[in-house]
């Protein structure tokens, strides 16, 4: 059962003012007085007021609808996602509302308010941080909510997914078994995940006494970017004998560009990605990669967030769905 949500005219009576006066001044503020504005907003995040842009009968029961936001819309990876939670949401009668946040928390936030004012039943959120108002949010909501991707760090309720850290540590650690030596880690968008993994790689690294060695772009994952982080390894680190990266585009890229110049894989490069995309299991040589289950991730979220709106309880609060070593022809 949803919780009652703080109301305009709960808003309203901690400032001692009108419903329509708070409902003008959270449409448009500059209607309003710079005190009262003030007191309004601050009471407003003080209760985790979230709008209502549903029927008020959704406001007490169930919209069967499904708020599920992820950082990208254009990564493969959770493309995956989507078709799992779709394969259970489906079937259910329940609609997805999906968001995008580009990993920005306060992005997602502004998104978060959006799904929620439409009294969304539950919501899949693909990352562990949040900003304070989007956890005020949440809490306020009292609707079941499933994190994906990470089981590394304790969840707000639940969540699926598979250890970065340690599936970062098993890739190289085989790396390393295979005699190489100097692996230099190609991150991306600096988000928990990438962190995670980088964390495994410098313990992999550093247990066989070898120098850790990250080098990193801002830009979002892509064959381009794998292309020029492999340009600075050649211009940079002449040494270096194999490269593990964040994203199997990076890992794509960098492959590519060694073909341009003549640098063989993987007798002078080794070369390992992260998450098993198509792409990298199809061309030849195949890829090493890190095979994670996303589609099997979305089926699972569903299927469980689905159970926890019909009332039923969490069996488990953390749900490790694994991951496979694939070492491909590329180390």
């Amino acid at each position: 059962m949803k919780k009652k949500r703080p109301t305009l005219q709960d808003i309203a009576d901690r400032v001692d003012a009108t419903k329509m006066t708070v409902s003008r001044c959270l449409r448009a503020p500059d209607t309003v007085s710079e005190g009262l504005r003030e007191r309004i907003f601050n009471v407003a995040e003080q209760l985790g007021y979230i709008p209502n842009r549903a029927p008020d009968l959704l406001s007490r029961a169930t919209s069967h609808s499904i708020g599920v936001l992820v950082p990208s819309l254009t990564n493969q990876v959770f493309a995956d996602v989507i078709v799992g939670i779709e394969a259970y949401t489906e079937p259910a009668g329940y609609h997805l509302m999906l968001s995008h946040y580009g990993y920005s928390p306060e992005l997602e936030e502004r998104s978060l308010a959006s799904l929620l004012s439409y009294n969304v039943d539950g919501v899949i959120l693909s990352d562990r941080d949040h900003t304070p108002r989007s956890l005020r949010m949440l809490e306020t909501a009292g609707i079941p909510i499933v994190e994906i991707m990470d089981t590394r760090r304790p969840p707000l309720q639940q969540a699926v997914g598979y250890d970065n850290v340690q599936a970062a540590y098993e890739m190289v650690s085989e790396m390393i078994r295979r005699g190489r030596r100097q692996v230099i880690y190609l991150a991306v968008r600096l988000d928990e995940r990438t962190r995670q993994r980088e964390q495994g790689y410098r313990q992999a690294m550093e247990e066989q006494g070898l120098t850790p060695i990250t080098l990193q772009s801002s830009q979002r994952s892509s064959y381009s970017v794998g292309a020029a982080l492999m340009q600075e390894i050649q211009r940079d680190h002449p040494s270096a004998d194999s490269i593990f990266c964040t994203n199997d585009d990076v890992a794509v890229g960098a492959y590519f560009e060694c073909l341009r110049h003549g640098v063989k894989v993987p007798e002078q490069m080794a070369i390992a990605g992260f998450h098993g995309h198509d792409v990298g299991q199809a061309m030849t040589p195949r890829l090493a990669s890190v095979i994670t289950p996303r589609q099997a991730i979305g089926e699972a979220a569903a299927k469980t967030l689905l159970s926890r709106i019909r009332g039923e309880s969490v069996e488990h609060q953390v749900m490790d769905l694994g991951y496979r070593i694939e070492v491909g022809k590329t180390l």
